[in-house]
């Protein structure tokens, strides 16, 4: 094997990278790998190096081909799907990517995971869905207050001059309909005003807070359990924001157990662990807090699944649809995901934050 014997500097920023890189010569020997292809192969650094990187797959000639291909100059860029093999573990489907370099002695290989294209694609539209959400309820807010203040006015000066019972009524109505729209445009605009407040933040302090809250609106019929990983470090982060997020899950949760809660058999799980060397948000992270709130529900209506994070969607009657939308902007403005899985019995909202 042909091994190398000094590292280039310019390898190092491919470690930064979430998708994986094998850095080859023309003959298709490994010069170098990044540590999310180290990750994924389940082999080091030392070991793969100086390797045949095209009998890292199953089918090893389409490589073969397509870096002769490049060192011909028959193309800038090369793109199929293949199977990546690895260590004591079923192959990987990743889409592979080839480009050539400045150096001709060297050509990239890219390789995302199918999986993983599939995931950023999707967490790619939340993120835009979210800024629109959030732009959308900004400016719908603030057309919304102007006029509500005129029709609440309008109306009690209305009803200083009517005598009528019957009339007054109506015009009271009319104040606590407009008041009720205040409330919710307040709500609305809550995040965009309020100042992002970081400081230190320990998770199980957060989780304990909601759980307190929660037993406190639901004492019989509800169990609370915690699997905590008290391994957590502390993080810098909005406390306060926090506690609202897992908060609006926890509540919507506890709405939809409601059956169960008068039956006796609720039950609402805060679980936290680390999570290792992950990619979301276009970034990988050596570590993530983990934090998993789930119910034993009757889970998230089918026909709102994917659209449960979307202001002023609610799966159930009366609902104002901001909760969800709310916890997503926290999450977001701490640089991290959100998501959840649900079937019938059993619904998992999934948070993932970076830590340090």
């Amino acid at each position: 094997m042909n091994k190398p014997t000094s590292l280039p500097a310019h390898f190092q920023a491919f470690d930064l990278l979430a998708t994986l890189v094998a850095v080859v010569n023309g003959d298709g020997i490994v010069l170098f790998v990044n540590s999310a292809l180290e990750d994924a192969l389940g082999a080091s650094r030392r070991s793969i190096e100086g390797s045949s990187f095209p009998d890292s797959f199953t089918e090893p000639q389409i490589l073969t081909n397509g870096l002769l291909g490049a060192g011909g100059n028959e193309f800038a860029a090369l793109r199929y799907d293949a199977w990546l093999k690895r260590l004591n573990r079923e192959p990987l489907p990743v889409h592979v990517i080839v480009t050539q370099t400045e150096r001709s002695s060297e050509l990239i290989v890219e390789m995302v995971p199918l999986e993983q294209q599939a995931r950023q694609e999707r967490e790619e539209r939340l993120f835009d869905q979210a800024q629109a959400n959030k732009e959308l309820i900004r400016n719908l807010a603030h057309e919304i207050k102007n006029p509500l203040g005129g029709i609440r006015g309008a109306a009690q000066l209305l009803q200083m001059e009517v005598e009528s019972r019957e009339l007054t009524e109506y015009t009271q109505v009319i104040i606590h309909e407009a008041d009720r729209l205040q409330t919710l445009v307040d709500r609305l605009l809550a995040p965009h005003r309020r100042p992002h407040l970081v400081g230190d933040v320990n998770i199980h302090e957060v989780c304990e807070r909601v759980r307190s809250l929660i037993l406190a609106e639901f004492p019989k019929g509800l169990r609370v359990v915690r699997q905590y990983d008290v391994s957590i470090p502390e993080f810098r982060g909005d406390r306060e924001q926090l506690i609202q997020t897992v908060l609006n899950i926890a509540h919507n949760a506890c709405q939809a157990l409601a059956e169960k809660i008068a039956t006796g058999d609720a039950q609402l799980t805060f679980r936290t662990c680390v999570a290792r060397q992950v990619t979301f948000g276009k970034q990988r992270y050596r570590l993530a807090l983990e934090l998993h709130v789930i119910d034993n529900g009757p889970g998230v209506p089918d026909e709102i699944k994917d659209r449960i994070f979307y202001p002023l969607v609610s799966g159930r009657e009366g609902g104002s649809g901001l909760g969800l939308t709310l916890a997503q902007t926290f999450v977001q403005q701490h640089h991290g995901l959100i998501e959840c899985e649900s079937e019938p019995g059993h619904t998992d909202f999934k948070i993932l934050i970076p830590l340090p």
